[in-house]
């Protein structure tokens, strides 16, 4: 039996109009976790960097099973760090990218913590996840050394568990903006950076140029 083509064409219309639509190509992603004292600070600076797609702030580094603001920065009982867990696009920014956003964006010579904020909870750190990621690390902590004279105090450490912080902390440069500019200011985070970094730091007002 012959099958005209005006029939041919209307059964693979019917046909194509019931077959499951293809998945979208998913998004690729990778994630990084860095340390750099007050994690407002942190999620505002990489926010600006093209490619990065979420940023998290957190606590990481220390032993204790959970983590919470009161234990980890006003207490300081757990040794953790305060940091932020970026997400970004591998195919729009590269780690080594994010690496220098990092170092730029950090007082790496302070032991301490950073700017007006001292103490174990605002040491800087880079958290690796592969012997990769480790490896770029310490090569950018080499490359910060030569440029500056002066060997980091920042820890590179094998990452542990993040714990996420408490939702008001997320996006506090958004959603208190007055109080996240006057903290940032006073706090002489800022007028720091570009006495370390000159026109390389990445302040609070600048857009970041990485991509």
């Amino acid at each position: 039996m012959r099958i005209s083509n005006q029939v041919f064409t209307l059964a693979l219309a019917v046909a194509l109009s019931w077959a499951p639509a293809l998945p979208a190509a998913a998004q690729q992603t990778a994630t990084a976790v860095f340390a750099g004292g007050c994690f407002w600070c942190v999620e505002s600076d990489f926010d600006k960097v093209q490619g990065v797609t979420a940023t998290v702030s957190g606590y990481i580094g220390g032993e204790a099973a959970t983590a919470t603001y009161d234990t980890v920065t006003r207490d300081k009982t757990t040794g953790h760090y305060e940091a932020v867990e970026v997400t970004y696009d591998p195919t729009v920014t590269s780690y080594d990218k994010l690496l220098t956003v990092f170092w730029h964006s950090v007082d790496p010579f302070d032991a301490e913590g950073q700017f007006c904020d001292k103490g174990p909870s605002y040491r800087t750190g880079i958290f690796t996840a592969s012997p990769d990621e480790t490896a770029a690390a310490e090569a950018s902590k080499e490359a910060v050394k030569a440029e500056l004279g002066r060997t980091p105090a920042t820890a590179i450490v094998e990452g542990k568990t993040f714990y996420r912080a408490e939702d008001y902390h997320q996006d506090f440069y958004i959603n208190n903006a007055a109080h996240y500019t006057s903290y940032r200011f006073f706090c002489g985070r800022d007028a720091r950076l570009r006495e370390i970094w000159g026109d390389k730091a990445l302040l609070g007002t600048k857009d970041n140029p990485a991509s």
